[in-house]
């Protein structure tokens, strides 16, 4: 039987290259590997958005750039959350035998009401929806990064407390946490974050990228000096796009002299620029056709819904629904 790999994209805002080497091209490369279901979790995004022009147009926009970077959507079950109500029924049935103390030691609601988030009641359920969301499809694998791993606990504790309720009703998944992948540094040194305002956008146009890039935090050492390319984001930013030699040559520059910073910021740049300039003609040519997105992830949410329903049945009878 194909292994069933499922991930979650909220569409939260514009991507950046964190999104993209963290998120967008794992999932591309897990399509070779099993069946994937990727959802745009729109739902998940209401906790934050509370706009429906800018919740409907990033979800839009979410779904072109995972197009564009090459998820394809006939190996691929890619459809928006809110398309499939199965995901609210089931939210719904597995709130009543989670305990709250469960989800009151949740780190991310934690932090995120420390951070000035409301303290609503969708954000503190966030961890039963995301249960549902892996739950409805009996997922075998559920790709999460260390910032999630609770998140699977918590899914994985509520199949238990169903399955001691109502018999061996949902399948138990396994997360498979990437430990060695790598932070990607933002214009300030930090892990690239929209939180911490230092993002280079995945795509836009040529001169804002250009001047993000510019926007990297240096140091004052002099254009003749010798630099240390080990505490650099230009070098931790090139080496994802460079191959290993042009990545030790830019080093070996850093290390000699007479070159600077404002140099290596533009040899960072036209490395990015080249490196997604197909993946900004697929974009372009997306575009072109603006059904194509909907008949996508329509598609998607008619497959998804089979799968979905058969669950729901599952569950329905067993709690005593109908």
């Amino acid at each position: 039987m194909t292994k069933r790999i499922l991930t979650g994209i909220q569409p939260s805002g514009t991507l950046h290259l964190g999104n993209y080497f963290g998120a967008i091209r794992p999932l591309v490369e897990m399509q070779t590997r099993g069946q994937v279901f990727a959802i745009l979790v729109d739902l998940h995004a209401l906790t934050t958005v509370h706009d429906a022009t800018t919740l409907r147009a990033n979800t839009t926009n979410a779904a072109v750039d995972f197009l564009a970077c090459g998820l394809d959507p006939e190996r691929s079950i890619f459809f928006r959350q809110s398309d499939v109500p199965e995901h609210a029924e089931l939210l719904w049935i597995l709130s009543c035998v989670t305990p709250t103390g469960l989800l009151e030691r949740s780190h991310a609601y934690k932090d995120k009401v420390a951070r000035g988030l409301s303290a609503s009641a969708g954000l503190f359920i966030y961890p039963v929806l995301m249960a549902a969301d892996i739950l409805l499809y009996d997922a075998d694998v559920v790709p999460v990064g260390k910032d999630q791993k609770q998140h699977l606990e918590i899914a994985r504790d509520t199949v238990i407390k169903m399955n001691e309720a109502f018999g061996e009703v949902l399948k138990l998944p396994e997360p498979e946490i990437s430990e060695d992948v790598a932070v990607i540094p933002g214009l300030d040194g930090q892990k690239m974050s929209k939180s911490y305002g230092n993002t280079i956008d995945l795509f836009g146009d040529e001169k804002p990228i250009r001047k993000q890039v510019m926007r990297i935090v240096t140091d004052s050492t002099p254009l003749e000096e010798p630099k240390d390319p080990d505490a650099s984001t230009i070098v931790d930013l090139y080496r994802l796009f460079a191959s290993p030699a042009e990545a030790e040559e830019m080093k070996a520059a850093f290390r000699a002299g007479g070159t600077g910073y404002g140099h290596f910021k533009q040899r960072l740049f036209d490395a990015l620029w080249d490196h997604f300039a197909p993946m900004r003609a697929q974009r372009q040519e997306i575009l072109r056709n603006p059904a194509y997105v909907d008949e996508v992830l329509r598609a998607g949410a008619a497959r998804a819904r089979e799968v979905a329903g058969a669950t729901m049945a599952r569950v329905r009878e067993a709690v005593g629904l109908r």
